[in-house]
């Protein structure tokens, strides 16, 4: 038997996918969550075989929850399911020892193919997204510049930024300012999250 964790910060969605997984003969779902925070606490509490993480939950994100629990050193493989399938998050994925990369749409039973091959040791990524991760355009930004948005990302003011990557606030500004412009973006706040979909933070 597989033992899942479920993590989607849509409980409809979550819900859904636990009991579709849960009518597989060899599939069982020990825990759902519905944030980055409790997908680490409840993998250290049931430490499943196989995590199904959404990329986009709260309070960081599925990427953060995949590293955390790796950190851990729990058993548990990772499978990321994304509804925004950038090349460069992929990578950052795979990097973060993420073992499966599918997009939302893949209906239930695919999926649970999936979690058979990933728990036999193999990897899946999505072939689109594969594909396109070949002909992605590199990031235009500088580290420094990704460093402040990272940090701008959480709704932080410029004075906290500041205090966080050891920078005085004019020169997190100007760095702010950089990145905005590079990327054509109106605040720094969409800037952070255009960022963030890139895969680049």
């Amino acid at each position: 038997m597989i033992r899942l964790l479920i993590a989607d910060d849509e409980d409809l969605l979550r819900s859904a996918l636990a009991a579709l997984l849960a009518l597989e003969d060899d599939l069982t779902v020990v825990a759902e969550a519905s944030t980055s925070a409790d997908a680490v606490r409840l993998a250290r509490e049931h430490s499943p075989d196989i995590a199904v993480l959404d990329l986009e939950m709260p309070p960081t994100d599925g990427l953060r929850a995949a590293e955390e629990i790796r950190a851990a050193h729990l058993p548990t493989l990772i499978v990321m399911v994304t509804r925004h399938a950038r090349p460069a998050v992929l990578r950052r994925a795979l990097s973060a020892g993420v073992r499966g990369f599918v997009p939302k749409t893949t209906p239930a039973a695919r999926l649970a193919e999936i979690i058979r091959d990933i728990a036999a040791g193999r990897r899946y990524v999505d072939p689109e997204i594969a594909a396109s991760a070949l002909t992605e355009d590199d990031c235009p930004l500088s580290d420094r510049e990704l460093e402040v948005l990272r940090a701008a990302r959480t709704g932080a003011s410029v004075a906290e930024i500041a205090t966080q990557v050891h920078l005085a606030p004019g020169t997190v500004r100007n760095y702010l300012s950089a990145a905005m412009s590079k990327l054509g973006a109106p605040t720094r706040h969409a800037a952070a999250h255009h960022a963030w979909q890139q895969g680049w933070i």
